[in-house]
């Protein structure tokens, strides 16, 4: 497998320099054909194509062509040589390569003004951008290629094709963005149109990306048609990347139709011809599936290693959307082996790609705005400059009306701003008041008043004297720290800590002081000097004890550690060995009576204004905690709390 990817590395490297190093030893005869299409200057695709048919393989003698027409101040020919170019470099993943070159044929196209260039260069930008899933740029531009096209009175064959290539692209996006019905309405309008133009590359395309829209519905039997009606076309015209989308495709189908035997048939003479054609999304995919059918059967060993090469070709060529595939298919893997805790790491990579695709694409959206805003800027210069001198006339003759009427729009928006300003301030203390309410509500819950008064009654009516004044020694001190730390916003961690130490003594007398209860702190944390929410942690430890561990036979723990996390945070982590959210949400589920918990939403929520007055943000994260064989071993609260 290294062996291969050496050779297209080696293959790839011969393409990009094969222009400097057959520079002096171009045919004499295609310069001779050079020199009249420069003269004869064709103003048309159709003519320019027909004439470089055979020649327009070989980027050495396309980059000859373009200089030639560079040189000679050809327009319509550099568009087109650019173009190809453009192509051949999309086509072995060099996006940036490609879009630079369609970017500046597109320019010269509207220099000129020629339609069948410009929507030539607009349709292979949409490609190019798509291959990289940028899709709202990739939509702006097909879309802009389709109207330009549909405007032409009495089309050209190159424009009827350049509207079915807008359309095929358009459908794609659709299908990108998993609109698959659009998509294929969008395919068969194209089909229809190929079909009339006898396009067989046309029509092999179209089947293809139907039959991927009804694989994305789970219409296995309808796609497996369209792709074998895809493959019969790109057999009928000799396209060997034609064969390798198609069976990737088919091989795709019999993996979901459990036939993995099948599916690697198909697969396996891929690896090599889809490498030496050099394009990476389809070689990327077919590893990637080349693993999966491995899974399947069983063979863990070359499945991750398939895989795992697909996922590099795709990241080393910038293709998220074949990542997220692989890391897809690597959790499955790991679900084979029964690794869940790796399947879900996996899982989560696959989960940060969707989001990092999303993003990619929104920015370069709007980069790719930015940009043609500036163009359209420096194109319309002097009409701006014009606008901009007619409005400092204005300006100047009603400078009196503009100040006055400016100082009252000044006035009347500052009064409103301090008018909602002071009425934001109002809700948010109300907001902070009911919070804080329903926080001392929460801590002073009936059912821990009654179960701890009922505590006391049974110690006095057994006459246990020291036990019943004990507990309600450390009650009635557990009482007063709430009252008092009720009526302020913060307190030290330390009074924090002693608040909650009381709480866990009186609730591990009622456990029969079957709970470990420990608090561990780092040195460098001097508990005196950091300021909390008061009442903070005490929902988090009545959770653990009461969903985790009351259900809980055997061992209980419950440990709070307090960590500084760099300069300008703590870390508290609350952890117990409970019976895990899962389980404690069946047990909530069965009762009877449901009692509804808001303790830890409100404790949320009062950290959140607490953070306002800082210069960092709080987080709370809860973990579930599993052994080695994925069962539940309880449950970790981690806050992070700013300390400036």
């Amino acid at each position: 497998m290294k062996g291969l990817r050496t050779m297209l590395l080696v293959s790839q490297f011969f393409l990009y320099t094969t222009g400097y190093l057959h520079a002096q030893k171009i045919p004499q005869d295609f310069k001779e054909k050079v020199e009249k299409l420069v003269e004869r200057r064709a103003r048309t695709y159709l003519t320019l194509d027909t004439e470089l048919k055979r020649e327009k393989r070989d980027t050495s003698l396309l980059r000859y062509f373009v200089d030639q027409c560079r040189k000679e101040n050809y327009p319509e020919g550099l568009a087109y040589g650019l173009n190809q170019i453009g192509t051949k470099y999309r086509n072995v993943s060099q996006f940036k390569k490609a879009s630079d070159l369609h970017q500046e044929a597109l320019q010269i196209s509207e220099r000129i003004n020629n339609t069948e260039f410009k929507v030539l260069s607009l349709n292979m930008l949409g490609v190019v951008y798509r291959r990289t899933d940028a899709i709202k740029t990739a939509l702006d531009y097909n879309q802009r290629a389709l109207e330009l096209a549909e405007q032409v009175e009495n089309p050209s064959h190159h424009i009827k094709r350049s509207i079915n290539v807008s359309l095929n692209c358009i459908g794609n996006l659709y299908q990108t963005l998993g609109q698959y019905d659009l998509a294929i309405t969008q395919f068969k309008r194209a089909l229809k149109l190929e079909d009339e133009l006898d396009n067989k590359l046309g029509l092999a395309i179209n089947h293809q990306n139907i039959g991927d829209c009804l694989e994305q519905k789970s219409d296995l039997e309808g796609a497996l048609e369209n792709y074998r009606k895809s493959l019969a076309y790109n057999e009928e015209i000799n396209s060997d990347m034609g064969r390798v989308i198609c069976k990737n495709s088919l091989a795709q189908v019999y993996l979901k139709q459990d036939m993995p035997h099948a599916a690697l048939v198909l697969l396996e003479p891929l690896h090599e011809l889809s490498q030496s054609l050099g394009d990476f999304f389809i070689t990327s995919a077919v590893f990637i599936n080349t693993g999966w059918a491995h899974t399947e059967l069983g063979n863990f060993d070359r499945a991750e290693e398939f895989i795992t090469e697909g996922i590099e070709m795709a990241q080393t060529h910038n293709m998220p959307s074949n990542v997220r595939y692989g890391y897809e298919k690597l959790s499955d893997f790991a679900i084979a082996q029964g690794n869940y805790k790796e399947a879900y790491e996996h899982f989560k990579v696959k989960d940060e790609y969707e989001q990092q695709i999303s993003n990619a694409t929104n920015l370069r959206y709007m980069t790719d705005i930015i940009v043609r805003y500036e163009a359209e800027k420096k194109n319309n210069q002097i009409s701006v400059l014009a606008k901009e001198n007619e409005i400092v006339r204005l300006r100047l003759r009603k400078n009196q009306t503009t100040l006055l009427v400016s100082a009252l729009i000044v006035g009347l928006i500052s009064s409103i701003l301090y008018i909602l300003y002071r009425q934001y301030q109002s809700k948010n203390e109300k907001r902070v008041l009911s919070l804080e309410q329903n926080m001392l509500r929460s801590q002073m819950n009936p059912h821990f008043l009654f179960n701890s008064l009922n505590s006391i009654k049974l110690y006095i009516i057994n006459n246990e004297q020291k036990n019943a004044v004990h507990y309600l020694n450390k009650f009635s001190k557990f009482i007063r720290k709430i009252l008092e730390a009720s009526s302020v916003k913060e307190i030290t961690l330390a009074e924090e800590l002693e608040t909650v130490e009381l709480y866990m003594n009186i609730e591990n007398i009622r456990f029969s002081n079957e709970i470990d209860f420990k608090i561990s702190m780092d040195e460098d944390v001097n508990p005196d000097l950091i300021k909390v929410p008061s009442l903070t942690l005490q929902p988090f430890l009545e959770n653990a004890l009461w969903h985790g561990l009351s259900p809980k036979e055997g061992e209980k723990m419950v440990h709070l550690s307090i960590k500084r996390k760099g300069e300008n945070h703590i870390t508290i982590e609350v952890i117990d060995n409970g019976i895990g959210r899962t389980a404690a949400q069946t047990n909530k589920e069965k009762r009877v009576l449901k009692r509804k918990s808001v303790g830890i939403r409100i404790t949320k929520e009062r950290l959140a204004n607490f953070a306002k007055d800082y210069q960092n943000k709080f987080d709370v994260h809860i973990v579930d905690l599993f052994d080695n064989t994925g069962n539940a071993k309880g449950t970790k609260v981690i806050l992070d709390i700013p300390t400036i």
